[in-house]
């Protein structure tokens, strides 16, 4: 199995969360809002400009920018 960034993942490809990366204060943020270790999601869409990336990850969509999505590393399926 590949493993990528979060940002780098295609549209609507499923993978598990392998890794979340940056400092102590940024990864209690994301893990608050339900990304952690072994959490499968896919990218539903993204934003015309890029930025931000529309997540489905535990049956809910979350928004996240995309300096975000770049320290959190996955593994496709």
């Amino acid at each position: 199995m590949m493993r990528v960034l979060l940002s780098e993942l295609p549209i609507k490809k499923l993978a598990t969360i392998t890794k979340i990366n940056g400092s102590d204060k940024m990864r209690n943020r994301l893990m608050e809002m339900g990304l952690t270790d072994g959490t499968t999601l896919y990218i539903n869409r993204v934003a015309p400009l890029g930025d931000p990336l529309e997540i489905r990850v535990r049956n809910f969509s979350l928004c996240i920018r995309k300096d975000d999505a770049k320290m959190i590393e996955v593994k496709l399926h």
